[in-house]
């Protein structure tokens, strides 16, 4: 959700004209998603997961409150948001519970890379949920491009280092459940927050998922360890919380409803490569000589799936 006005979410783009806002906005999401992400595996060895998770989403909420309570005030703040978004929140809590479970087991790229099979989650989910959409089942692209995406997927898997260990199927376990948990949790945006603002949105979401991951990290993690924490690794929480989570989702959002989803999808692609440029220089995680060209094949089939949908929207 993002800090814009409350006009429902646009699919095409506005107009031909070349937009320098939106596109600082895509570049700058770009940077946010990929530099998160190496937080979030540097604090694995001082956190457990739900513990983490309830940091970040934390400092995210607090980011957001003092808007949520300014929205209130003014009396600008739409009630229905804290019904609609109780959905909305239990798919986040559980999606964000399996994407951060699987820092711990794999790298961050990897993680990143094969996470990217929630685009053909959505747009399976999006087959089955709006009837206009039904009509990529007749397009070539649309299916070459998951065809390709699908097999870019299982060659990625297949050739990584790990492949067969325990540890590394358990990492990729979670990815692909946390892919699913995206797909859902990003549809269930787009069917309940059409028409609200977007802003109040993801604060009362920020709210409900932090109160969630708290209970999570009381029942399941060791909340102790926040107290060792230095001042580093604190740090480490708040940049992963509000460049991951709160500025990201502002960032990509803006553009989306200024330029339609598809340019913005296509430059989110690029975020395994980012990250896997950063991981490789602190983590030293590399892709194999055969993860490179079924990477490529599964963004490429992603990109593909994504250009037939946006081509059915304009037509």
């Amino acid at each position: 959700m993002s800090a814009t006005d409350s006009e429902p979410f646009r699919t095409g783009p506005h107009n031909r004209k070349f937009d320098w806002f939106a596109t600082l906005a895509c570049l700058s999401a770009l940077t946010c998603w990929s530099v998160a992400p190496i937080f979030i595996k540097l604090l694995t060895g001082v956190l457990d997961s739900w513990t983490q998770n309830a940091l970040r989403y934390g400092v995210a909420c607090l980011f957001w409150l003092p808007f949520l309570v300014a929205v209130n005030r003014n009396g600008t703040f739409d009630r229905r948001i804290w019904k609609l978004a109780l959905l909305p929140s239990a798919m986040n809590i559980f999606t964000q519970s399996c994407f951060t479970a699987s820092f711990y087991s794999i790298d961050p790229a990897f993680v990143d890379l094969t996470g990217k099979s929630s685009i053909l989650w959505i747009m399976g989910f999006s087959l089955l949920l709006f009837p206009h959409e039904r009509a990529l089942l007749k397009s070539k692209r649309f299916w070459s491009g998951m065809a390709l995406s699908a097999a870019g997927l299982l060659g990625v898997i297949a050739f990584h280092e790990g492949f067969g260990q325990k540890r590394e199927m358990t990492g990729v376990a979670w990815t692909q459940i946390a892919a699913v948990g995206w797909a859902a949790y990003t549809l269930t945006i787009r069917l309940r927050f059409a028409n609200i603002d977007s802003r109040a949105g993801f604060a009362v979401i920020s709210l409900y998922t932090t109160a969630g991951l708290t209970v999570l990290a009381l029942l399941f993690g060791r909340t102790e360890a926040c107290l060792a924490l230095s001042a580093r690794q604190w740090i480490w929480v708040v940049f992963s919380a509000i460049l991951g989570i709160a500025i990201s989702h502002v960032l990509y959002y803006s553009a989306l409803r200024r330029i339609g989803a598809m340019i913005p999808s296509l430059v989110m692609l690029a975020v395994p490569f980012c990250i896997l440029s950063l991981s490789h220089w602190v983590f030293g995680e590399t892709l194999t000589a055969m993860q490179w060209p079924f990477g490529v094949m599964l963004l490429a089939g992603a990109g593909l799936a994504i250009w037939s949908q946006e081509h059915l929207r304009w037509t």
